[in-house]
């Protein structure tokens, strides 16, 4: 026999006081009659047998009730041979998720994270699968469920923990969501492509701050019988605050010397609420120095809060050169990993216009006029516009550093030639007749390569409009809104006919009411040639005066690479598109190596897996950008988990391991015995019986003894 709760058994030792109690008496059994007593002093009865029991059978029935009592509180059960669970035969399939995302390099979270996770790997059965998969912004498998059944049971866990240790947290965001949803599948599913039998499990071991990204799992289906345990880790310290970098907007006015605005973000556990920003050099960072450019920003910030702060920029007397004013520092946070900023202010963009028409600067009937004032000068980007006559010689400087080029009268021959080569290099050319003649005609047609193709006046009732327009090309693509897509309010008093079918490979971009082509590109090689059959003067149409007009031409720039909108502040794993129009050989890296690019011409640079200041080389004039942490990194406050089930996540409580201990699992199996035999109520039964007895008996003896009282009285 078993006990479940064996302590109570301690209650038996009641059993001596019934003992007590028939041992000690305090009055004799025999009674003689006497006279007065007035006369005799009191003295107590002599007991020569005070230790001899009286009434056995009583003080036996009374023992036994007090231990059945006790019997049954200790809940006895008798150990049976259990039930195999039908479910514990087949094999546990397990993907042990580890997060190396950038704030797991707080001091002590990665290795409590290592040792949680050799407790698990420890804890797993010989039947059982294992995959171990780590994640930041994407999910990375280091050990899949074959690589887990090849390696012989005994090394498995050696195995993946080795894998493990070859790793470490890197700078990445955390991407929760998406590595969750990565997980989910891979249990899905068996080698063979069937459905996965048997329990299924994700282990999180992550410290789950509330920056995670769980936007991976707002359409997500959770697949049904996969289980999410969190293994939540913490680091030594509770205190953490970040600083991030607070971006203008890309046509914001700056001034080069303007305070550096940069948010300053605090966590809830935080112990720290003042702290110091300022200036410093990569190699402070590194050694831990303290020392700033100059005189640091004191910044006050309490626990789970967030404040912005201008960190101005040193002066020239006391600074050190403005090349190397580059990164800012919090300090006094117990945490460094989140403590630095690095930031390039934007360059102003120059590029050059080149004009070819006879117009007068200011004269308002011109389109050289509108011209001029819808490129004005903006933080990013200056435009020069050069205007030359139709008849002068071109400068190659000038037509180098052109792009685009307007072309709005008949040229000479040798110039349409010039610009023709410059089109096949890559340049664009924007021809916009302001008539249609024999002339511009053999223009267009030598620009074009020498074919015919004839311009002619076009017929215009009270006025046209356009119609049909392609916003997929990239030219029209900043009026695909809705909002934006109406040009039906531009009348067009004037446009030139022409056939589009007499242009070898034009595409009609947009057309007017009557069918006509109004706006065509023709690639020419690495070039293109855009023809506009209309003006935008106030003779031919009111596209100057209209809100669209500034929009389009900026956008031509931009698809002429004139004014290519080239950011500086990137985050870690953000792609990086390499500056168009540039020769772009090699990327040199934080840490002083070079990254080739291919040498088909890459689009974008995806190695920025590093905070710090990177640099595109071999296009000339070298182009800086900074990459920063994800500010979303530096909430280190706990993440709820109710989040996680909103999302139709079932989590269940965190265990120590995977596999139920024995003690454990043999605690269980007496309970369920314990609970189906109910021996205790049987105890209970008895002790009343018992209870019954004793008081039948105990009833008896004392009508005995009063008799035998009564009959020794005279």
């Amino acid at each position: 026999m078993n006990f479940l709760t064996p302590l109570f058994l301690l209650g038996g030792l009641a059993i001596a006081a019934p003992i007590i109690y028939h041992l000690v008496r305090r009055t004799t059994r025999e009674k003689t009659p006497f006279s007065s007593l007035m006369f005799l002093l009191p003295s107590p009865p002599r007991l020569s047998r005070r230790h001899r029991f009286e009434h056995i059978l009583l003080l036996i029935l009374r023992c036994l009730a007090l231990a059945l009592l006790a019997f049954a509180f200790a809940r006895p059960f008798l150990r049976q041979t259990p039930i195999d669970d039908p479910t514990s035969a087949q094999p546990k399939r397990v993907v042990v998720l580890v997060d190396t995302s950038a704030s797991m390099r707080r001091e002590g979270v990665w290795a409590a994270a290592r040792a949680r996770v050799d407790d698990v790997l420890r804890q797993v059965g010989a039947a059982d699968q294992v995959a171990l998969v780590t994640f930041s912004q994407q999910a990375t498998t280091l050990m899949s469920f074959e690589d887990w059944n090849r390696t012989a049971p005994s090394g498995r866990a050696a195995f993946a923990s080795g894998r493990l240790g070859g790793i470490a947290p890197g700078w990445g965001g955390t991407h929760l969501g998406n590595a969750l949803a990565t997980a989910a599948e891979a249990l899905t599913e068996n080698e063979d492509g069937k459905a996965a039998p048997g329990p299924r499990q994700i282990v999180l071991v992550s410290d789950l701050q509330a920056g995670s990204r769980l936007d991976g799992l707002q359409a997500y289906e959770w697949p049904k019988g996969v289980e999410l345990v969190i293994e939540a880790v913490k680091g030594k310290n509770l205190t953490n605050a970040g600083v991030q970098l607070v971006a203008d907007g890309p046509d914001s006015p700056r001034a080069a010397d303007a305070p550096v605005r940069v948010r300053v973000t605090n966590a809830a556990e935080s112990k720290n609420e003042r702290f110091k920003l300022g200036w410093t050099r990569a190699t402070e960072v590194a050694a831990g120095a303290s020392d700033f450019f100059s005189p640091p920003v004191e910044a006050y910030v309490p626990p789970g809060q967030s404040r912005v702060f201008a960190v101005p920029m040193p002066k020239p007397a006391t600074s050190e050169p403005a090349a190397r004013l580059e990164q800012i520092t919090l300090r006094g946070d117990d945490e460094p990993f989140d403590n630095t900023v690095y930031f390039i202010p934007p360059a102003q963009q120059r590029t050059t216009v080149l004009w070819i028409g006879s117009d007068v600067k200011e004269d308002t009937r011109e389109p050289l006029f509108f011209l001029r004032r819808a490129f004005s000068e903006t933080p990013r980007v200056a435009v020069q516009v050069n205007a030359v006559a139709p008849s002068a010689t071109l400068r190659p400087a000038d037509v180098q550093a052109a792009n685009p080029i307007f072309v709005a009268e008949a040229i000479p021959t040798t110039t349409a030639t010039a610009l023709r080569e410059q089109v096949l290099a890559g340049k664009t050319v924007v021809f916009a007749p302001k008539k249609a003649d024999a002339a511009t005609s053999a223009a267009l047609g030598a620009l074009l390569g020498g074919g015919s193709v004839r311009l002619e006046e076009g017929r215009v009732g009270n006025y046209a409009m356009l119609a049909d327009i392609d916003f997929q090309h990239p030219l029209f693509a900043p009026f695909a809104d809705p909002r934006y897509s109406d040009f039906t309010k531009i009348h067009f008093w004037k446009f030139r006919k022409l056939d589009a079918g007499s242009v070898p490979g034009g595409r009609v971009i947009a057309k007017f009411d009557s069918g006509d082509p109004a706006l065509l590109e023709v690639p020419v090689e690495k070039g293109r040639v855009y023809i506009l059959t209309s003006g935008w003067q106030p003779e031919d149409s009111q596209f100057a005066v209209s809100s669209k007009f500034v929009p389009l031409l900026w956008s031509l720039l931009e698809q002429a690479g004139g004014a290519a909108n080239f950011n500086t502040q990137f985050s870690v794993g953000e792609p990086v598109p390499v500056p168009a129009g540039a020769a772009i050989q090699a990327v040199r890296t934080p840490a002083g190596g070079t990254v080739q690019l291919p040498g088909n011409g890459a689009a974008t640079f995806a190695e920025t897996s590093v905070p710090g200041l990177y640099e595109f080389n071999g296009g000339g004039k070298p182009q800086r950008f900074a990459v920063n942490l994800d500010p979303s990194e530096s909430r280190t406050t706990p993440l709820g988990i109710d989040e996680l089930e909103q999302l139709g996540v079932p989590v269940a409580r965190a265990k120590a391991d995977l596999k139920t201990p024995v003690d454990h699992k043999r605690l269980l199996q007496g309970i369920e015995a314990e609970n189906r035999q109910k021996l205790w109520r049987w105890f209970i039964a008895a002790t009343l019986a018992v209870l019954l007895l004793e008081s039948a008996l105990a009833g008896w003896t004392a009508r005995k003894s009063a008799v035998q009282t009564e009959e020794v009285a005279p």
